[in-house]
């Protein structure tokens, strides 16, 4: 992709994150009607299989799994591969979308939905494992730029977005959020790194 392209996307996934946190939080004196009638939908019909989905997903996508294990199992992966120089973007990737999630947090500290059936932290916009899922699909898919990769990155950003919403811990625009700020992120740091970070370093000259 070309720099200008990746810069226009990313920026406008980052202004339609950042005017859609402004207009529910500071818009609405309640939540959207949409996410009102899916938290709704979803507790009326919410099934055991649905609950054990979501949270084995809450495991995967937030905590220590999130923020260190899933991370550095990508990271380990890339370098495994020498990979190093997308192994650093991908690096730089995690820290500026989880910087980016905690900072619009703070900014619209939105209520999260009451019913919620697991415990979370501050500040329901955006969703931090969506934002995160889409990250790692986004990074997956630039550096290795297949159909393969980007249907199962979509399903994955999908499924996480989902089961967040199945433990009514955040509303269905939460995880629009979150998902536009995760493909934002990787985006931006791509439009200046993807070139460099797809280059693979040329092996050592060895004497003799």
């Amino acid at each position: 992709m070309r720099r200008r392209m990746l810069l226009w996307w990313g920026s406008g996934l980052l202004v339609a994150a950042a005017l859609l946190g402004a207009a529910i939080v500071f818009g609405f004196s309640e939540p959207p009607g949409f996410d009102r009638w899916w938290n709704d939908f979803v507790s009326q019909h919410r099934g055991d299989a649905m609950v054990d989905f979501a949270l084995v997903l809450n495991a995967i996508g937030g905590g220590w799994m999130a923020i260190l294990l899933v991370p550095l199992a990508v990271i380990a992966g890339l370098l495994l591969a020498r990979r190093w120089r997308a192994a650093v973007f991908a690096a730089l990737c995690f820290l500026a979308s989880a910087g980016a999630v905690q900072l619009l947090k703070h900014l619209f500290g939105r209520a999260r939905p009451d019913d919620m059936i697991v415990a979370s932290d501050f500040g329901s916009f955006p969703s931090g494992h969506t934002a995160n899922a889409a990250t790692i699909a986004l990074v997956i898919w630039m550096l290795f730029p297949r159909v393969w990769t980007a249907l199962l990155g979509a399903a994955w950003i999908v499924a996480m977005a989902l089961s967040r919403t199945f433990l009514s811990v955040h509303w269905a625009t939460d995880t629009l959020g979150g998902a536009l700020v995760g493909a934002a992120v990787v985006l931006l740091l791509g439009a200046w790194l993807l070139p460099w970070a797809r280059t693979k370093p040329l092996p050592r000259a060895t004497l003799g």
